[in-house]
């Protein structure tokens, strides 16, 4: 059963992100905070989730949503202080909450004291080795030092500065990335690790974990030709088995952001003296097809099998557009590079297949992570060009819709947020959590029940999965102790197998007791 065990909780464990400005606002300046979240612990222990992931609350000019990390021990005033985040851990705790952290190792806000100081110490000094400080190419030096793309759209990842030397940034020049090797840099996140897990932190994710290291050389890049010049270079893996001797120390645990499509290359962060887990990609991005989503289920479990991790399973976070909306669209899967403005989306159909695909990933093996909101069944908000604040949107040079429209301030009452950071759409007092909590059929409530259900009933959690027979379109599988979970994907309602006990639907049957189309249910045979 999903209780966890004190050691390995994390293999089973359900994980709520908290996007902490936008989750709840204590003070009521339109900006979510500290005091907001500890106020809705107990809601959030009634979900029944088992850990709760907080996205970057670290001081910081907010250029990249908080991944601009100014201070890596200071907490934004804008969310809190220390002292409140040290209160909010052990409050989670007492409440049977675990507290995992957002590390952003690849980086640091131009604001850091670091990057400061090598500005101002100019070309050649001991401060700038802690970047990607490099003359440019040209008869001037007014060409980047390589050709390198940015991970945003928009502009190469360099940017000259006033003596005119460039510096490396693979996301917005406000990111400066830092020299993973420089052992300053290596000793200065070690102690970081150590501050949190001292403060009682169980866990840690890790930022753009496959790109730390560059390729002394810099050289020039050419796509399809490996080894890549900074994504997934193979010292990366000497600083993650550092890090997993300081996690075993205070017997904490690692989640890494890994993008990466060779699944060998991929099975290696997750090594038993590296990082714990690594968040599913390919089953995120998976459309709502049921031979795709299939074969990305097998593909996950195949590629963690070597390493003896537990896979983890997630519909959407803080970067992604919303499982309502991409399921109502005609293109249900998810591309950073297909996002453009004005896509079309049915939310009634988006809505059916958001909670069939709800009981899906909590009933597969291993760890599910649940972005805020995603219980309420949010869609994605369309966001006035004028009001919009990512830095994707602006280096795409306005196509890109940006990040902004998965952001939006929860709806905890009809009563929208006072002058909140991003608007929150008209009509979203119908998605508030109070009224949802008194609705039996609410996107909160199947969340609540699932959540208890994979809580509280053996068979759910790390452990195996049986295929079984079933019709084309249709995802079936067994797991221990008679669970069987199916999800119909076909054109027509169909038949549900023998069964003891159906232990919850994502929608009603139909008349005659058939599993309609985007609809799926728990049983017991």
């Amino acid at each position: 059963m999903a209780v966890l065990d004190p050691d390995d909780w994390w293999r089973s464990a359900a994980v709520y992100q908290v996007y902490v400005r936008s989750f709840a606002d204590g003070d009521g300046d339109g900006t979510g905070d500290l005091a907001g979240v500890r106020a809705k612990l107990p809601y959030l222990a009634e979900l029944g989730v088992d850990a709760l992931w907080f996205t970057p609350w670290y001081l910081s000019p907010l250029a990249d949503g908080g991944y601009d990390v100014a201070d890596y021990r200071a907490i934004d005033p804008a969310f809190g202080t220390l002292a409140e985040a040290e209160k909010l851990i052990a409050e989670a705790r007492e409440l049977g909450m675990r507290t995992i952290v957002d590390i952003v190792p690849n980086h640091l806000s131009d604001r850091h004291p670091w990057f400061r100081a090598a500005l101002a110490a100019g070309p050649g000094s001991p401060e700038r080795e802690l970047f990607h400080f490099r003359p440019g190419r040209g008869a001037h030096g007014e060409l980047a030092p390589n050709d390198w793309p940015s991970q945003f759209a928009g502009e190469p990842p360099w940017t000259r500065v006033a003596d005119g030397e460039w510096y490396l940034h693979l996301f917005t020049p406000r990111q400066p990335d830092l020299n993973w090797a420089h052992p300053a840099v290596r000793r200065e996140h070690e102690d970081v690790l150590r501050f949190w897990f001292e403060r009682g932190v169980a866990g840690v994710r890790v930022d753009s974990a496959a790109l730390l290291v560059k390729d002394p050389a810099l050289p020039d890049f050419t796509e399809g030709v490996d080894p890549h010049p900074y994504v997934d270079v193979d010292g990366i893996h000497a600083v993650y088995r550092s890090w997993r001797a300081i996690a075993d120390e205070y017997g904490g645990i690692f989640v890494g952001e890994v993008w990466l499509p060779d699944s060998e290359r991929f099975a290696r962060y997750l090594r038993p003296d590296e990082l714990h887990t690594a968040f599913n990609f390919a089953f995120l991005s998976c459309p709502w097809d049921a031979v795709r989503l299939r074969a990305a289920v097998d593909d996950t479990l195949a590629e963690h099998a070597p390493v003896g991790a537990p896979a983890t399973w997630v519909l959407c976070n803080h970067d992604v557009t919303r499982t309502v909306t991409r399921y109502g669209r005609e293109d249900t899967g998810f591309d950073f590079a297909k996002k453009r403005f004005g896509t079309p989306a049915d939310p009634a159909l988006g809505t059916r297949r958001a909670r069939a695909a709800a009981l899906l990933s909590l009933a597969l093996p291993g760890s599910v992570y649940l972005y805020q909101g995603e219980e309420l069944g949010l869609p994605e908000a369309d966001i006035p060009r004028d009001r919009i604040q990512d830095p994707m949107h602006f280096r795409s040079g306005g196509t890109d819709p940006g990040r902004d429209g998965c952001r939006v301030p929860l709806p905890w009452t009809a009563e929208p947020w006072a002058t909140p950071w991003l608007p929150q759409p008209p009509g979203w007092a119908a998605y508030a959590a109070d009224r949802q909590a008194q609705d039996p059929g609410s996107m909160l409530t199947l969340y609540r029940r699932a959540l208890r259900l994979r809580r509280t009933l053996p068979g759910f959690g790390d452990g195996p999965l049986t295929w079984l027979d079933a019709p084309p379109g249709v995802l079936a599988f067994a797991r221990p102790h008679g669970l069987r979970c199916l999800v119909n994907l076909a054109d027509a309602p169909v038949v549900l197998p023998r069964h003891s006990e159906a232990l919850l639907t994502s929608g009603p049957l139909d008349a005659a007791g058939r599993l309609p189309r985007d609809t799926a249910v728990w049983l017991r045979a």
